[in-house]
């Protein structure tokens, strides 16, 4: 039971406690320090989780241990001298091997862990100005007590006085129950995927008291398990088309397995995506698509293992009922995965699994919470935000249509009802989201895609969409789609858009921008004028069409223009300047008002 109260022993305890979320794949690191909101602390490269990698550059660069983004970077030019997922080696007595200084070198994984703790532990102290010393930090719910102690262990490596040990699907549920209303009586089931460990936790929750009811998981099942079996597919692939086993070739099979990973994070908001690996094994460039379907069919069996965990669980919770259940947390970058929500929401009966908190910071947030609790620094109101940067939709002619403009005041709610299709007959439409100042999206950031579907079939132009971007609190940005005259739509839930900008890749951004104002100006009115000669070539033909009546002569010359112009339409989609497309459209009005006039 997590509750509200200090406990006795917790008295003296004074200053700010670091709640860190040590991860198999990534780790995080969050303060809620009194009258501030939780922070979750970015590192030096302006990431608010760090990978959970170390490393030892060979002797020739200088033999320099490398710890995050720096280790995981170069893993693939150094794979005897990178170490990751060291996490699921912590529940025995197991030594890492690693080539230091052109020896090897023996660590155990409590020393691996302590050296990534040890990372958080640096950020916490440049992010706050000062020493930190202690710290809540997080476990899978189904790690033993050796598992417990030998984390505890490596937090003490780190420098760290580590006052609690908190699972962490209950680390996640704090960070759910933090802003609920504290009277009402809730049970949740926390679903935490992970990079490298699975947990199901079942908690009831009433008068901020937190207790869990059953707890159950796999600690070796998680997101680096569903990218090997897209590695051993493609492994597959390889040795039957150029004979040649990646398997056995340290580099090539880091740079295959990089490329899977972001392939997987790729197909949670589309459908399909490309592996693409240059010179991936003696000169051979390799490339092969990938679709979301595939990618299920390969992980099916883990993903119904999840569901029976999920199952056993609400069993020993004596939870008879799953109308009982009243929320359900998705903690862990895994669990973006579409199939993982699918398969929840059908477990229980179509009811939507929780978006209120970031999956990839929750357990650090929720540590944060009770590391807060544990000292007179309570954690206070939560702080109100904005937008770094606009928001916004690309449109016909890659032409970014803001809906939230730069630095508006977060949580706020925006829609824009212009959008139209713009082919006939049209029944489903992809949204494209994207972040930045510019005017065309190629100089913006592509924060994710998503398809409407099921939209009513008519004239181009004559179904109205309206696109409503919703940012609440916590920074979490969630699009909806929506055809207007039938209530049809569709949302995509973009977590944590600012993750990945530092705030000088911001300011560059907006400097950018401001530099290329001009530029985008001309190139903004370039792209309009070239949709506006995609219409009139549509409008003319239409017009043609619909008039069955028109002067043999006046319809050769009608046909004769529009071909003329359909073939030079095509070829010049890109290079053409401004004062062409419009030469081009002024023709065509004019032929289409003689029409009109008859």
């Amino acid at each position: 039971m997590v509750g509200k109260r200090k406990a006795p022993e917790d008295a003296e305890i004074s200053g700010e406690v670091i709640g860190i979320d040590l991860g198999t794949t990534f780790s995080c690191v969050a303060v809620a320090r009194k009258g501030r909101a939780v922070e979750i602390i970015a590192n030096d490269q302006g990431n608010r989780t760090t990978p959970s990698y170390v490393a030892f550059s060979p002797a020739a660069a200088g033999s320099e241990r490398l710890i995050g983004e720096a280790a995981k970077n170069q893993a693939t030019l150094n794979p005897r001298g990178t170490i990751f997922d060291v996490k699921r080696l912590i529940d025995g007595k197991p030594c890492v091997q690693v080539e230091v200084n052109g020896e090897m070198k023996t660590f155990t994984p409590e020393e691996i862990s302590a050296m990534v703790l040890g990372r958080m532990k640096e950020t916490a102290e440049l992010y706050l100005g000062k020493q930190v010393t202690n710290a809540v930090v997080t476990v899978p719910a189904y790690f033993n007590d050796s598992q417990r102690r030998a984390t505890k262990d490596a937090g003490v490596i780190a420098g760290l006085n580590v006052l609690r040990i908190i699972n962490e699907p209950t680390a996640g549920a704090l960070a759910y129950g933090v802003n609920q209303d504290p009277n009402t009586k809730r049970n949740i089931v926390v679903y935490d995927l992970g990079g490298g460990t699975f947990d199901v936790s079942v908690l009831e929750i009433e008068d901020g008291i937190f207790q869990v009811l059953a707890t159950g998981g796999d600690t070796h099942l998680g997101g680096g398990d569903f990218d090997q079996r897209v590695v051993d597919y493609f492994i597959d692939v390889i040795k039957k088309r150029y004979d040649k086993d990646v398997s056995e070739e340290p580099k090539a099979l880091g740079k295959l397995r990089r490329e899977c990973e972001r392939a997987k994070r790729v197909l949670s908001s589309q459908m399909q995506t490309r592996v693409e690996v240059d010179s991936l094994i003696q000169g051979i460039d390799f490339s092969e698509p990938l679709t979301r379907a595939k990618f299920e069919e390969l992980n099916s069996d883990l993903f119904e293992r999840t569901m029976e965990v999920v199952n056993s669980t609400l069993k020993d919770a004596k939870v008879e009922n799953k109308e009982q259940i009243d929320e359900i947390v998705l903690v862990g970058g895994s669990t973006r995965i579409p199939k993982v929500r699918e398969m929840l929401k059908k477990m229980f009966d179509g009811k939507e699994p929780s978006r209120g908190i970031n999956p990839d910071e929750a357990v650090a947030y929720g540590a944060a919470i009770l590391g807060a609790n544990l000292t007179t620094d309570r954690p206070g109101a939560i702080l109100f935000d904005v937008t770094p940067l606009s928001l916004g939709i690309g449109t016909l002619g890659d032409l970014m249509s803001v809906v939230v403009p730069r630095n508006t005041p977060i949580p706020t709610k925006k829609s824009r009802g212009r959008y139209v299709t713009i082919s006939d007959q049209q029944t489903s439409q992809v949204f494209r989201v994207y972040q930045g100042e510019r005017s065309l999206t190629n100089d913006c950031l592509l924060l994710g895609r998503f398809m409407l579907t099921g939209i009513t079939p008519a004239p181009r132009g004559d179904v109205r969409m309206e696109v409503t971007f919703e940012v609440d609190a916590d920074g979490i940005l969630t699009v909806t789609a929506k055809e207007e005259a039938t209530g049809n739509s569709k949302s995509l839930a973009i977590d944590n858009y600012k993750r990945n900008l530092s705030s000088r890749e911001i300011e560059r951004m907006i400097r950018e921008a401001r530099e290329m104002a001009d530029h985008d100006k001309k190139e903004k009115a370039r792209a309009e004028a070239r949709n506006q000669l995609e219409r009139d070539i549509y409008d003319l033909k239409k017009t043609v069409a619909e008039r069955l009546h028109i002067y043999d002569g006046d319809k050769a010359e009608v046909e004769r223009v529009l071909r003329e112009t359909s073939e030079w339409f095509d070829d010049n989609k890109i290079n053409a300047c401004m004062q062409e497309y419009e030469d081009r459209s002024r023709k065509l009005k004019d032929l289409l008002t003689k029409l009109s006039a008859e």
